[in-house]
């Protein structure tokens, strides 16, 4: 039988591809950098070729090197499901999982779930990564996230989606505003106004563009912001409008900015989903774990 890389091996080398320096890689698997470099260079012996080529400055994988690393992520990961499985087959919803949480989402729902969460699932341990959605499902479909807790629609690449929430916009604006006195307003009105909007990467910038563009030609764009709790400031300051997903309203984001809030006469809202990979061996539980959140959202 053919001498095999060990599972430790691979982890050293998915590491030292990620990382492309030792003494990261070595502090990414909690061991010396000493022996992560032992490490490695067993592993090319194993092989029988050179996965990276050493300098004084800095580590450069071999086109090999890159390409065992990215079957050893996947392998891996498929490692971590066995184990996962096993777990789960004698205490479900037990185990690790890491989620990832877009920003817009993140701080408003999760401090109101994971207390109850917590209580209902004990053994399980929830991991937590805030990110952009780009970023969340590349992480998601390479393996590094179980599941991630995002905004549709969006293009999530085949992955099973469960609904969370249905979370409605809410038009804003300075209560010295035109606008603040009516009792709704149209998308069409707001042709007219300087849209604050988020910067390029965050989904929920898209999901307002759509809305606005339901009914305008031309939309004005003034202000491009990093968070939610920016737009709110610059909305505050009479420097332009917004829409505000309500989930952020009850968490209270606006509270004591005077700030009018206004539905829209045509609502529009975003939906919140748990998306997990298909082949995921874990699917069941995932699932169980969004019904539980939807459960948790909505009250």
């Amino acid at each position: 039988m053919k001498h095999l890389p060990s599972m430790k091996q691979l982890q050293y080398l998915v590491a030292l591809a990620d990382t492309k320096h030792f003494a990261r890689a070595a502090e990414r698997c909690f061991v010396t950098q000493s022996t992560l470099s032992a490490g490695i260079r067993d592993l090319e012996s194993v092989l029988g070729t050179a996965v990276a080529e050493r300098t004084n400055r800095r580590v450069l994988m071999t086109p090999i090197g890159l390409e065992i690393a990215k079957r050893a992520k996947a392998l891996l990961q498929t490692a971590q499901d066995v184990m996962d499985v096993a777990r789960a087959g004698t205490t479900p919803m037990s185990g690790d999982i890491h989620l990832g949480v877009i920003p817009t989402v993140s701080p408003f729902l999760l401090p109101r779930i994971l207390p109850a969460l917590g209580r209902a699932f004990p053994d399980l341990m929830l991991y937590l990564r805030e990110e952009q959605t780009v970023s969340l499902l590349g992480r998601l479909h390479e393996g590094e996230l179980d599941a991630a807790l995002i905004a549709l629609p969006y293009d999530t690449g085949g992955l099973d989606t469960a609904l969370i929430l249905e979370d409605e916009f809410m038009f804003a604006c300075a209560k010295k505003h035109a606008l603040a006195q009516a009792t709704t307003v149209s998308v069409k009105a707001l042709s007219a106004e300087a849209l604050l909007l988020l910067e390029e990467g965050h989904c929920l910038r898209g999901h307002m563009l759509d809305v606005c563009a339901a009914g305008n030609k031309r939309i004005r764009v003034q202000f491009e912001a990093s968070s939610l709790h920016t737009l709110v400031q610059m909305v505050a300051a009479d420097l332009g409008v917004t829409l505000i997903p309500k989930l952020a309203i009850d968490a209270g984001i606006t509270k004591g900015t005077g700030i009018t809030l206004l539905p829209l006469s045509n609502p529009a809202s975003r939906q919140l989903g748990l998306v997990w990979r298909q082949t995921s061996l874990r699917a069941e539980e995932l699932e169980r774990l969004g019904v539980k959140i939807s459960k948790l959202a909505a009250t």
